[in-house]
């Protein structure tokens, strides 16, 4: 299989080299941009499994670059890079699309695993590859399908990120059963991810806000209080 794709999209050219050098040593082909400019002309050109977004760039916002790639329904995942740690930065960033989010200064090390972690909720299956059996879910309005990686709403998809279909998969794969914020990282990201815990909220507040008629009084990503999240089906698809 062709090795992944990385685009890295940064201003800061020591940091950007020493990622790149380190990426392509960890069998990643990786490319960079200084610039939004330098990233579109990237994604026009060529394919890219996953894109490393600098929150701060010297001719675009990193936030709004994630949210106008997502508007047009660029579903490349992204890990936004950023200096600054502040909650609310994170939060915005997963609230907007972005797939998951490191502070800078960075590990190579912890990026890398965090690369991995993102692109393994998207695997991609060579051509005539066998296909695990995965049965559709039903609820409501809606049809949740492992096999093709979508959700469809009456029939049409719904736009997911990959961190978003990654905890919809979890909880409907354990119908009826609480799952822990804690549980819910594991089964969704990987025990080596040093997931940030309201990543999690962000994602089921996303997730109702996609699903259900009314996210605050929801349906079926229903929270348990003190304990975490459970996937209640109808009665009739359970």
């Amino acid at each position: 299989m062709e090795s992944p794709h990385i685009l890295i999209v940064d201003d800061d050219l020591r940091l950007r080299d020493l990622l790149e050098r380190y990426l392509d040593q960890q069998g990643f082909r990786v490319r960079g941009a200084a610039h939004a400019a330098g990233m579109r002309k990237a994604l026009g050109e060529h394919h890219v499994d996953l894109i490393v977004l600098d929150l701060m760039l010297p001719d675009a916002d990193g936030l709004e670059l994630c949210r106008g790639l997502r508007a047009e329904n660029v579903q490349t995942p992204i890990i936004m890079l950023t200096a600054k740690g502040d909650d609310i930065d994170r939060i915005v960033g997963l609230e907007i699309g972005a797939d998951d989010y490191l502070a800078k200064p960075c590990n190579p090390r912890e990026l890398a695993a965090r690369i991995r972690a993102v692109l393994r909720r998207r695997p991609r299956t060579p051509s005539g590859a066998p296909q695990v059996e995965q049965v559709a879910v039903r609820f409501g309005r809606f049809v949740f399908e492992p096999s093709t990686r979508q959700l469809l709403e009456n029939g049409e998809p719904v736009r997911l990120t990959s961190g978003e279909f990654a905890v919809l998969a979890a909880l409907v794969a354990h119908p009826f059963e609480t799952l822990t914020r804690e549980r819910l990282i594991a089964l969704a990201r990987g025990r080596e991810h040093d997931a940030f815990d309201r990543s999690i909220d962000v994602m089921v507040s996303r997730l109702r806000r996609c699903l259900e008629d009314d996210p605050r009084q929801p349906r079926w990503l229903q929270t348990v209080w003190g304990e975490g999240y459970v996937f209640v089906p109808d009665e009739d698809d359970a």
